[in-house]
C-alpha cells in the first residue's frame, strides 16, 4: 500500500505536519518495498484557496492509497474520498510513530472532515 504522510521533513524520523492540504512536504511511503520518496507541496502553502483540493490531486497522482495527516478540511476530504483514498487523522509525532498507530490500529480513519476550511 502506498501512504501519503504529511510533513516538513524527508525522512521517518520527520514529524507530521497538522494540515494536509497547506502540508510543506509530503512523504509517500510504499509498504511492500519500504521504498521512501518525498515530494514537495510547497506550492500550496500561501494558496488563497483550493490547497486542500490541490493537494488531494497531488495524492491521487502520485497513486496514495492512504494519507496519514493531523487534520482534513471539507473540500479535500471530499476530494480523497471520491478517489477512495482512506485518510487517517489526529496523526502527531513523527512518521516512523504513526506508521507503528496506522500498523496497530491506532490511528483513527477519518468519516468526515475534521476542520473547517482555509484551517
Amino acid at each position: 500500500m502506498k501512504v501519503l504522510f504529511t510533513t516538513n521533513g524527508d525522512n521517518l524520523d520527520s514529524r507530521i505536519d497538522p494540515r494536509f492540504g497547506r502540508s510543506q512536504k509530503f512523504l509517500l511511503l510504499d509498504t511492500q518495498t519500504n521504498q521512501i520518496v518525498a515530494h514537495d507541496n510547497s506550492q500550496n502553502l500561501n494558496a488563497l484557496q483550493g490547497a486542500g483540493v490541490q493537494a488531494a490531486r497531488n495524492a491521487v497522482d502520485l497513486g496514495a492509497e492512504a494519507v496519514v495527516t493531523g487534520h482534513v478540511g471539507p473540500k479535500a476530504f471530499a476530494a480523497l474520498l471520491a478517489a477512495k483514498i482512506k485518510v487517517y487523522i489526529n496523526a502527531s509525532g513523527t512518521i516512523k510513530e504513526a506508521l507503528e498507530k496506522l500498523n496497530s490500529g491506532g490511528l483513527e480513519l477519518a468519516n468526515r472532515p475534521d476542520v473547517q476550511g482555509h484551517w
